[in-house]
């Protein structure tokens, strides 16, 4: 199992806004970004607008499972961030991971694994 180091600096969710790929729909948008690492980086953003403070940590969580569950999909060495939007907050785990494995596919970001 890999193990995604958390971004929590904001220049780096700048850069990813900025000069990443993005690709989305109705429940979120997801930036990715090569870089030269070994390690992967994940940032959740789920905004106020969304809910109030237990349904945007409930997203979370469920965000979180959903790419732990695909993790081993993701090449090394991609930063990653996903913006929830706020048709997720009524989603479950699994069809947030749909979505999700949606969303890389098109990216080009997905590696079946063995």
């Amino acid at each position: 199992m890999k193990k995604t180091l958390p971004i929590t600096r904001n220049s780096l969710f700048r850069r990813l806004y900025s000069k990443g790929k993005s690709g989305g729909n109705f429940d979120m948008v997801v930036y990715v970004m090569p870089v030269k690492s070994t390690v992967n980086r994940l940032g959740l953003t789920v905004s106020t607008k969304v809910g109030n403070a237990v349904v945007r940590n409930r997203i979370r969580r469920r965000l979180r499972e959903a790419y732990r569950s695909i993790e081993n999909n993701i090449p090394n060495g991609i930063n990653m961030v996903i913006v929830a939007r706020s048709s997720a907050k009524d989603r479950r785990s699994p069809e947030l991971k749909a979505s999700l494995v949606k969303i890389l596919k098109k990216l080009d970001v997905w590696v079946d694994a063995e």
